[in-house]
This record gives structure tokens, sequence and C-alpha cells, in this order.
């Protein structure tokens, strides 16, 4: 990393997604909850109970950065959604297009304008896990991109509330920022945004390569995200690490999209995150060549790559991940990547088809691989 640099943190050689699979503490107290057989204050106590069981574990494996495993919440992105003002829940009446998985149906959408919410509950979650948080260990917080809102039928009805979309683009940036700017005044050096559109866009824009006008309307979505972000990028603080995870789906092991990065590269070297966590586990994710225009000779940025898979338990080869490492510094140089799984463990509370042991496996192998690589 480059000397403007050195006061960030992260992301780090070794680095995590994010979530992890719930307990079967946390899972029967939710199941307790619902039927209200255990009261909201009862379940909060055994929640946070997992939640400093999970942050001893993660420390206990070495890693440099702890979350909460997304313990505090059920969907990796519906839950922060909804907290944001002018966002309502809705029963979408469809399960996502996983390939070989069905989903609830919960949803979000527009209600009205879009604005921050200073009593958002990921607040308060995120106060919780820095205060359990070990002296010399950073809490990671992630929270979904806002494409995730723009995108698909979450605001078709934008017109109703705004006159121009632009406007309303400009509000969810600015309600991205103020959040992101309250969770740096309650301790936070690390914010991750993850992002399932630019695989979504990497789908359309391939399918899409005949059809001008409908290729047309996915390039709009894809610059309209590369605005937005940047926008709400702008004047945070300097000593705050903000990156993303650009993901292809994550529901009990399956997924929502394939196709290499190339149709979205040069979108992605013009978005001012400070890292990018790019899945790299298996062919969906197609080849390193495109990782050369989305580094873009920013030498300041790092790239993770997720070359060891979270959906399921086999655990990789060391000495092929090591190759795929040295075949990814042709593109970007060493200094300047890092390793991880390529997604969480649990991007929604159901979890991927794996056990705790072979999940803090995966982990212990990424460590183990970058602590060679890196020495």
């Amino acid at each position: 990393m480059t000397a403007q640099n050195e006061a960030k943190i992260g992301p780090f050689r070794y680095d995590i997604v994010g979530s992890f699979l719930r307990t079967p503490a946390l899972k029967t107290a939710l199941a307790q909850q619902r039927a209200q057989k255990i009261s909201q204050q009862e379940f909060l106590a055994l929640r946070q109970a997992e939640i400093k069981n999970l942050v001893t574990k993660e420390v206990k494996h070495g890693l440099q950065d702890v979350t909460d495993g997304e313990f505090s919440r059920s969907w990796w992105h519906l839950d922060f959604l909804w907290g944001l003002k002018g966002v309502a829940h809705y029963d979408y009446q469809q399960s996502y297009k996983f390939k070989g998985a069905k989903t609830r149906t919960d949803n979000a959408k527009l209600c009205g304008k879009v604005a921050y919410n200073p009593d958002h509950p990921f607040f308060a979650a995120f106060e919780y896990l820095k205060a359990i948080t070990p002296a010399g260990i950073v809490p990671k917080q992630t929270i979904p991109s806002p494409t995730m809102l723009f995108r698909d039928n979450r605001s078709d009805n934008w017109s109703k509330f705004y006159d121009q979309r632009e406007d309303y683009l400009h509000d969810l940036a600015t309600a991205y920022h103020q959040t992101i700017q309250h969770f740096y005044e309650l301790g936070a050096r690390y914010v991750q945004i993850d992002d399932t559109t630019w695989a979504f866009l990497i789908s359309k824009l391939n399918e899409t390569q005949d059809r001008p006008a409908e290729h047309a309307k996915y390039e709009t979505l894809a610059k309209e995200a590369v605005s937005v972000i940047n926008e709400l990028l702008i004047g945070l603080p300097s000593d705050l690490t903000v990156t993303t995870h650009i993901c292809r789906g994550n529901f009990r092991s399956t997924f929502l999209f394939a196709g290499g990065y190339g149709a979205v590269a040069k979108y992605l070297a013009q978005l001012n995150y400070d890292g990018f966590f790019l899945e790299y586990d298996n062919e969906r994710s197609g080849d390193f060549a495109p990782l050369k225009t989305i580094f873009n000779h920013r030498l300041e940025k790092r790239i993770v790559l997720g070359l060891i898979t979270s959906k399921d338990g086999q655990l990789e080869d060391k000495n092929e991940v090591i190759a795929r490492i040295k075949e990814a510094s042709e593109y970007v140089p060493l200094e300047n990547l890092a390793v991880s799984t390529q997604c969480g463990f649990a991007s929604t509370e159901e979890g991927n088809t794996l056990t705790e042991d072979q999940q803090w496996a995966k982990i212990e192998l990424v460590k183990e691989i970058a602590t060679e690589v890196w020495k």
C-alpha cells in the first residue's frame, strides 16, 4: 500500500467476507422467539452470547478483523435496507432464482423518499461488536450496496416519490454516506459493501450482446451504480477503509449468476473503493485477465482473491491455490493482492451446506496460504 494509505486498516492479507454459520443455539433461540416462547429481551441476550463466542473463535483462529457473523440479521441485504427511511418490507411471493434452492419471499420496496435513519438497528449491533472486540483486533462492519435497492423491482415506483431519477439516486447516496459516517463515529474503521449487482450485470450484458436496446439499459444501470457508489464515498474520513465484495449469490451453497469479470471490468476500474473482494473459487468466475483493468494501476488498492470456496467443506489443495495467486500476480502486483474465502458462510440465516468444523478449517487454510505467500 502507498504511504498515503498507511493510515487505513485492511484489507488484510488473509481476510473474511463476514458471515458465519448460525450456531445451533442461535437457531434454537430464533425459533423460540418467533414462536413467542421466549421474550425479545431473552432472545437478544442469547444472540449476544453467541456473537461473543463467535468473536472469541475468530480471534482464536488468528483473524485480524472480526464480524458478528451477521448473527444480528436474517438476510445479508434486506435487514439493512429495511432500516433506511423510505424503505418498507413486503412479501415478494416469489423465491429468488437461485440454481437449485428456494428462498423465503421477503423483499424491500420504496415507500417514500430515501433518507438516513439515525436509529438504524445496525448501529446498536456494531456498538456491541466493538465492545467485545479485543484490543488490536479490528471490528468489521458489512452492509449491502445501494445498488441492491435501485436494481430489479425494489424501486420501480421511484417516480411516485421523485420527479427526477437523479434526485432519487442522490438521496440514496446521501443516506449511505451519512450511515457510514455514523458507523465511523461509533468507532468503525473498516466497512465492507456487499454487491451482487455486478454479477447480475455480467450475466445481463453477456446475454444482450445482440440486443442493442436492452444492452444499453444494463449499461445505464452500470453507470448509475458507479455514480451512486462514488458519490457516497466522497468526503468520508481518510482513515476509514471501505471495500466491496462482489458476489454471485450465496444461499444454501447455491448461486445466482455466472460469468467472468470482463463485461464489467471497465466499470469496476472506476469505483473508488479501497479494496475489492472478488470471487474466484471455480469456473463461474472466469480467468484473471480482467484484474489488470479492475486494478487500473491504482497502487493504493488491494484486490482480495476469493480462491477458497465457502459453499462446501472440501479443502482446496494449498499448492494449487498458491499457484493461482502467482498467476493473478501477472496482472496485479503481489503486494496489492490478498486472499479470502469466495463468500461468507451464511449470507442468510439458513447457511451453507458445511459444518462449523469445516468452516473453521477453511479459515485456517486461508491464513496458512497467506502466511506462506506473503511471509
